[in-house]
């Protein structure tokens, strides 16, 4: 019986970090939009255009490397229609967004039909190679390494050094000033446009990887609704860390633990309905965003349309 719960506590703990991995990096891709001043709701739309792509290069070129850098470039395309409307034309940024959740998702579906001629799903690809024996020999936490992914080790450093980015580097420094205060920060020398588009295109690298730990990492394939709106979780986990790196991981992972929670549970054995296991981790995101919204401050210029000589 003490083998059985260690086990389950294991994959408990494995499922968290695995599920929670493309709400970090899409989370991680708000943090650095929207310190810049530019709010980006077409993560969802940007995750399923990445989840895609790196089916599509990993189909094309039997590599699951070549897939990432599909999701990772397809991320970014899409997050530059997203930052030639909001910073060029002034935009909405909130229409704008949403806008590219439906245009991403309709085109997608599109593009799967007439390149893998059929609906639904596309053909398996190659996998990203994991060395599962090698991680089990390890002690003491051997058996948890080999039940995650590269994805996993790949976003917390990712989280660590856009930190590092954001907190320690004059870079940084920038992208906070652009973000709080546009104005300031132009009549600095500083070119606010540069660093939004530089921010909102990395967001779209962010998102992309995010929907390469989908298709690549939890899969071997693309299927229509597999983002499942992690986008939109992924924007209430950085708002949950008050647009701050570790706070948007921790919040990632508290995510990532319901949707975890869900799957291992049902291994107890308890007699709940499997709607309330799916329905744990949209009502602890509606439950966060309605106990945090207003308890959180955002940059003072986020959503804000820059005019460069406006007063």
């Amino acid at each position: 019986m003490h083998s059985i719960t260690i086990s389950l506590f294991v994959s408990l703990i494995a499922a968290t970090l695995r599920l929670s991995t493309p709400i970090i990096f899409a989370a991680l891709g708000g943090v650095i939009s929207e310190r810049s001043g530019v709010v980006n709701i077409g993560l969802e739309g940007i995750m399923i255009a990445g989840a895609f792509f790196a089916v599509l290069g990993s189909y094309l070129t039997q590599n699951a490397w070549v897939g990432i850098l599909f999701a990772i470039l397809a991320g970014m395309g899409i997050a530059l229609i997203h930052a030639v409307l909001s910073i060029n034309l002034r935009a909405d940024q909130t229409i704008s967004g949403v806008s590219i959740n439906i245009f991403s998702a309709a085109l997608m579906s599109f593009l799967l039909f007439k390149i893998f001629a059929r609906e639904g799903q596309t053909d398996g690809v190659t996998q990203l190679s994991y060395p599962k024996e090698f991680f089990k020999s390890i002690p003491l936490i051997g058996n948890l390494l080999a039940e995650l992914n590269w994805f996993v080790f790949i976003a917390f450093i990712l989280a660590i050094l856009l930190h590092l980015m954001l907190y320690y580097t004059p870079l940084g420094l920038r992208i906070r000033s652009v973000g709080e205060h546009p104005k300031a920060a132009d009549t600095l020398g500083i070119n606010v446009y540069k660093i939004r588009y530089l921010c909102v295109l990395l967001s779209g690298a962010f998102a992309g990887l995010g929907g390469a730990s989908l298709s690549l990492g939890a899969t071997n394939l693309f299927r229509e609704g597999m983002v499942s709106g992690k986008g939109f979780i992924a924007l209430a986990a950085m708002i949950f860390g008050n647009w701050k790196p570790f706070g948007a991981l921790a919040a990632s992972l508290l995510f990532g633990f319901a949707e975890a929670f869900r799957i291992v549970a049902q291994g107890f054995g308890w007699k709940v309905p499997d709607e309330v296991y799916y329905s744990f981790p949209y009502v602890l995101t509606m439950l966060m965003l309605a106990g945090f919204v207003g308890k959180t401050t955002p940059p003072a210029a986020d959503g804000i349309p820059y005019t460069k000589g406006e007063r």
